[in-house]
């Protein structure tokens, strides 16, 4: 005596591996999508930390340290935008040389950093209980991102005398 009830059982059951194994898939697509987004931005988080540390050496260098009064008065000039928060800064631009050019490379099509203005960057030096706190901070925007998205943004704090 034969069953007839198990008909078309190994047809549900390849469907049900195809469905399974189809899930798998788009699981690892999308894991690959993000994969490939982090390592974007991790790119980008490295080049600022890079111009970053760039600014800060060459303020280091560029200051005259033969007198307390002297280092104040050559970081001043160092000082771009000032005020403000959140990649959103105000205040006066710097018309330093030194910093006109990281500006440039900040910008520079191909080797800057996407989305990156002159008026998004800041530097800002202010008297830390007797040392000189200088804070660069750099932002930028992703290549695909809109206006509307937040910027992204890197904030190097050293101390020079």
């Amino acid at each position: 005596m034969k069953i007839q009830h198990q008909r078309g059982v190994f047809l549900l059951e390849a469907l049900i591996a195809i469905l399974i194994f189809s899930l798998g898939i788009l699981g690892m697509v999308a894991l690959s999508a993000a994969s490939l987004a982090a390592q974007g931005d991790s790119r980008y988080r490295n080049e600022a930390a890079n111009l970053a540390a760039e600014m800060s050496a060459a303020i280091n260098l560029g200051i005259d340290r033969t007198t307390p009064a002297s280092v104040a008065t050559s970081l001043a000039t160092f000082v771009h935008l000032p005020a403000g928060a959140n990649c959103v800064f105000t205040g006066p631009a710097s018309t330093n040389n030194a910093v006109l050019a990281w500006v440039g490379k900040l910008r520079a099509i191909g080797t800057g950093l996407p989305g990156a203005t002159e008026a998004n960057q800041q530097i800002a030096v202010e008297d830390a209980g007797g040392y000189n706190r200088v804070a660069i901070t750099v932002c930028w925007k992703g290549p695909k991102e809109t206006e509307q998205q937040v910027n992204h943004s890197y904030t190097l704090v050293s101390y020079i005398n």
